[in-house]
């Protein structure tokens, strides 16, 4: 996959957004799920148990790979942290969305990742 321009980038994030909304909500139910069959005995969940947690866990990777299949990164599970390969004034950037953010506003060099985040100009 190429590189995003600034409006490539954001028109991906706005068509990923229930695909990331899913994550979100299905990595809860997956750490409480996960809580209950790695504990014996553990306090019952409405979610169910093993079963449910080994088909919440397929569909959460089934959603992470199509994140991955558009081109771009998907960096960090909790809190999300999506990358889109881009550029900014011909330097190599990750254009830059984290979980809760409503647009994508910031960057970073790709040698320096995200301590190096800047607002987008």
């Amino acid at each position: 996959m190429g590189l995003f321009t600034l409006g490539e980038a954001r028109d991906e994030l706005k068509r990923l957004r229930p695909v990331l909304e899913e994550i979100v909500a299905l990595r809860a139910d997956a750490a409480e799920l996960g809580a209950v069959i790695g504990v014996a005995g553990g306090p019952p969940t409405p979610l169910g148990g093993l079963p449910e947690w080994k088909a919440t866990t397929a569909r959460l990777d089934d959603l992470m790979t199509e994140v991955q299949q558009t081109g771009a990164v998907l960096k960090s599970l909790a809190p999300l942290l999506i990358d889109f390969p881009g550029e900014v004034d011909g330097v190599d950037v990750d254009l830059c969305w984290l979980e809760g953010e409503t647009d994508l506003g910031w960057y970073h060099r790709s040698d320096l990742g995200f301590a190096g985040r800047r607002p987008l100009p």
